[in-house]
């Protein structure tokens, strides 16, 4: 097995500065020649439940589980969470729940149970499951893991933009920093190490209380999170985020009342699906299923 599979090196660099990254987060592959697709491609649903998260920011626990069990019957069009949560894992694997633990705005404890609980209701032993985010290289069942689910709250990000579900496996990585060049465009390499391949079977992109706007390193403020009060769940993770970034861009241009690009560019989305090809971004090609409250959706 070739270890240095998905590692970047100066000329990724270079290619992805010249090339991918100026086509923009909502391209359609320009940059590789590409065209628009006649069809849409990737699946991704978006839940969204008016009374989940109270005025106060009360969370109901019970609510959140249900939308995403209706989230996962949704997208994967059948007729029970058993049936959709068996698409996902197998009595047999090993599974990760990789979560988000940044404190100012986590993953909710009660999603990581949902989402414990469910797998576990498919068959995975429970000490098969682990929920972890900064200790996952030497945390033993995700050294193990044959299926890894990926979920944390969309916000704006420093380095990147927006942190993203793609983003979310930095902790992967021994060496984040090998990714963080150009607005960590190269985040889509780390998704081909060995280590990841092909075992994320899931993506869920928390939206109850974004944060839509920051300015510098761990940048917080009450003033820019605003009650969303949903989930986007897909198997893609380019589509899951590129919606999330159209809904947190059109959220940015209405709070300001002009344009207002998030910045630095969140285009390490375009760019994983263009270069890496790990899914799509374009909006021509995600079948968005939208369920639940529809007021102020901005998509």
């Amino acid at each position: 097995m070739n270890k240095n599979r998905g590692r970047v090196n100066r000329r990724d660099f270079f290619r992805i500065g010249t090339g991918a990254a100026a086509a923009g987060l909502f391209g359609t592959g320009a940059a590789d020649g590409g065209e628009k697709p006649a069809a849409p491609t990737s699946r991704v649903v978006l839940i969204r439940e008016q009374t989940v998260v109270s005025d106060e920011g009360v969370l109901d626990g019970g609510m959140l589980h249900s939308m995403l069990n209706r989230a996962m019957t949704s997208l994967f069009e059948v007729k029970t969470p058993e049936d959709a949560w068996k698409s996902v894992v197998k009595p047999a694997d090993v599974v990760g729940i990789k979560t988000n633990v940044w404190s100012n705005l986590r993953t909710p404890p009660e999603l990581e149970e949902a989402i414990r609980s469910e797998v576990i209701k498919v068959g995975v032993k429970p000490e098969e499951v682990a929920v972890d985010d900064r200790g996952v290289l030497s945390n033993p069942v995700f050294q193990r893991a044959t299926a890894l689910i990926n979920t944390r709250p969309l916000r704006i990000h420093n380095w990147s933009g927006l942190g993203t579900c793609l983003k979310n496996l930095i902790m992967f990585v021994p060496r984040p920093p090998e990714y963080h060049a150009d607005s960590c465009a190269p985040l889509g390499a780390m998704w081909k190490l060995p280590e990841l391949e092909g075992k994320v079977k899931l993506n869920i992109l928390v939206m109850l209380t974004p944060q839509f706007h920051g300015v510098g390193p761990h940048s917080f403020s009450k003033e820019y999170i605003w009650p969303y009060r949903g989930l986007i769940v897909g198997v893609d993770p380019v589509a899951v985020d590129a919606t999330g970034a159209r809904i947190l861009q059109a959220k940015r241009d209405l709070y300001f009342g002009k344009p207002s690009p998030i910045s630095p560019p969140a285009h390490h989305i375009e760019i994983a699906g263009s270069r890496y090809g790990l899914g799509v971004s374009d909006p021509a090609a995600i079948d968005l299923v939208r369920l639940g409250w529809k007021d102020d959706a901005l998509i």
